[in-house]
């Protein structure tokens, strides 16, 4: 047995923008336990919300919000988040100060970042991780992609969640004619396991991200669903300090689940309408779950990423404002995304905090 006091500290941190970055790296806070490293979690908003309920026994942080958020209209997203830089880069300096200050508080011996610019430092190792070495935001993807490429830069590792080759899963957002050097592809990450349950629910529905956009699409769901005569599921992805659950007719409303009972759900439901967020995508490929997208409107990265997956024969999708229940029996003519058999060398990962 390897005592806290010869173990490493690696700080974590999530960026809060929906709970994809915060549930990808479930597995990851799983792993450094279980290699005897002693994770300390920090983020802010839902993600921070969210972990702490996943991880109650480990030691966790808040950091200052981006403040990212979503306009009513998907045409009008580029210019309400260039709105929002000023607060953004001023968090990003914040975090950067609290960080430098965090490594000598608590003895910090490496850093994970998930998409957080500012939690960085030349004092420790550091790793980033991200699935857009290529950021699509229509004609400024070529200068988006630059900036984010040059913060990759920095880090020791920059950690891929997809494969390398053809096929893959996120197509020209994370993968480069020229790979840099630091890039490791590491798989598909997921916090769900494939298992043999009955089939409790003829649909699944969650719901993710900012505001207003998750009660936008809420809203339209409800009113869509009324015409579905089979079981429901409905994760409506509102994190609060208590589970509350509503059965109205055919449908089971949740605000939130933990891992362990979004699994059991995912397993226990026959296809899933969801936004075609990444770390949901990945979610799927490792159950082998049949599927329907609805992107977020002007979100270029889950427009892209569905518009994949349908020429591909793999998923389904539709726009917000043309999605029509009825849209579902689609699913039916497509092959859905396939279970991959991924194993993930963490001790290999792990081993740029021996440095």
């Amino acid at each position: 047995m390897i005592s806290n006091f010869n173990k490493k500290t690696i700080l974590i941190a999530p960026l809060n923008w929906g709970l994809g970055h915060a549930t990808r790296c479930i597995p990851i806070i799983k792993a450094l336990i279980e290699n005897n490293y002693i994770p300390i979690i920090a983020s802010d908003g839902d993600a921070l919300a969210l972990l702490r309920k996943e991880f109650p026994n480990q030691k966790t942080l808040e950091l200052p919000s981006y403040q990212i958020e979503y306009a009513g209209k998907g045409e009008n997203l580029k210019w309400k988040l260039f709105k929002n830089g000023l607060k953004t880069i001023k968090a990003i300096q914040e975090e950067k100060r609290i960080t430098e200050h965090w490594i000598e508080q608590y003895d910090i011996k490496g850093i994970i970042s998930d998409n957080r610019f500012g939690v960085y430092s030349t004092k420790v190792p550091c790793v980033y991780i991200t699935h857009q070495l290529k950021v699509l935001s229509g004609s400024s993807t070529w200068l988006s992609s630059k900036i984010h490429q040059n913060i990759i830069k920095k880090f020791d590792a920059c950690w891929v969640p997809d494969f390398d080759e053809t096929p893959n899963l996120t197509g020209k957002l994370g993968h480069l004619k020229k790979t840099p050097k630091n890039i490791q592809y590491i798989g598909p990450l997921s916090r769900l396991q494939l298992q043999e349950k009955e089939k409790k629910y003829d649909l699944m529905i969650v719901l993710s991200g900012p505001e207003p956009q998750r009660g936008i699409l809420e809203a339209k769901l409800r009113s869509e669903i009324i015409r579905y005569s089979g079981k429901i599921i409905f994760i409506r992805g509102i994190i609060e300090k208590e589970q509350v659950k509503q059965q109205i007719e055919n449908v089971s409303y949740y605000n939130f689940m933990n891992a362990t009972e979004i699994s059991n759900a995912f397993n226990e439901s026959e296809i899933v309408l969801c936004r075609s967020g990444y770390t949901t995508i990945m979610d799927l490929t490792q159950l082998n779950k049949k599927s329907f997208f609805i992107p977020t409107p002007g979100q270029f990265e889950q427009e892209y990423l569905a518009r994949k997956l349908q020429e591909e024969n793999a998923v389904p999708f539709a726009s917000q404002d043309d999605f029509k229940i009825e849209n579902l029996e689609q699913v039916a003519n497509y092959k859905g995304l396939p279970k991959t058999e991924i194993k993930t060398d963490w001790s290999s990962l792990f081993h740029v905090f021996k440095k």
